[in-house]
């Protein structure tokens, strides 16, 4: 089928585009809710066979994006056909549709994948390689997410394994309401100025009120975090001026 109008549609989008952009031009062309959970919305196209994944903050979602690609030759993961970091931290990736499975059929492949077979060494290999590098390069990135919802069946019938990598929202968002001077020194701010808008549809509800109080926590911290910094940057004893 030819996706090239869903390719354009995706690369109509500026690079200052958030996600409430990406959703926006989405619906206006048609596309409607398929699906949401606590990070990101689904929008199906109106010719029922892609949708986009449309997320305000996901630390992990180049990893995801990178699985897709790197695994797409074992036939264990989702097409792919586009993806692109949004404003402020969000992801949006254009992917094939596909089908909920029994937890029975999850809970198998997920198994394989654990004590991998010859079926499944390869993609093995890859989700742990990737989730290496995650661990490594992003702070609280969870571990391996083995939700049998993450196992998923394409519209020609072959399951695959999806979203493997998650930040760890509940360390996470407990230190940006614990120690929000410890979250805004690890993750810039342009990396989570949507941090609060995530859908939170499986965990939530997350109250209005609760999501203003964090917004204005790391509000202040991020002024307190640039006044300091002349006073860091200056030798001991020197003064500081504006």
């Amino acid at each position: 089928m030819d996706h090239s109008p869903a390719l354009t549609l995706f690369e109509s989008l500026g690079a200052d585009a958030t996600h409430e952009d990406a959703e926006a031009r989405f619906r206006e062309a048609g596309w409607g809710p398929c699906g949401a959970g606590d990070w990101a919305i689904a929008l199906a196209s109106p010719t029922a066979d892609l949708v986009v994944r449309i997320s305000p903050f996901d630390p992990v979602g180049p990893y995801t994006a990178r699985l897709y690609r790197e695994a797409s030759s074992t036939g264990q993961v989702p097409a792919l056909h586009a993806h692109r970091r949004l404003a402020g931290g969000g992801d949006l990736q254009l992917l094939e549709r596909l089908a909920p499975v029994d937890e029975s059929e999850a809970h198998e492949l997920l198994a394989r994948c654990a004590v991998p077979t010859t079926e499944f060494s390869a993609l093995a290999a890859i989700v742990g390689e990737i989730h290496a590098d995650a661990r490594r390069e992003l702070p609280w990135c969870g571990p391996l997410d083995t939700n049998p919802s993450n196992v998923m069946r394409t519209l020609a019938g072959q399951l695959v394994l999806t979203d493997p990598y998650y930040a760890d929202g509940p360390n996470l968002y407990a230190s940006a309401e614990r120690d929000p001077a410890l979250l805004v020194a690890r993750i810039p701010e342009a990396e989570r100025r949507y941090l609060t808008h995530i859908p939170l549809a499986c965990s939530g509800p997350w109250e209005d009120d609760d999501r203003s109080a964090l917004r204005e926590a790391l509000r202040r911290a991020d002024e307190e975090a640039i006044t300091a910094e002349p006073a860091a940057a200056s030798p001991a004893g020197a003064p500081v001026t504006e």
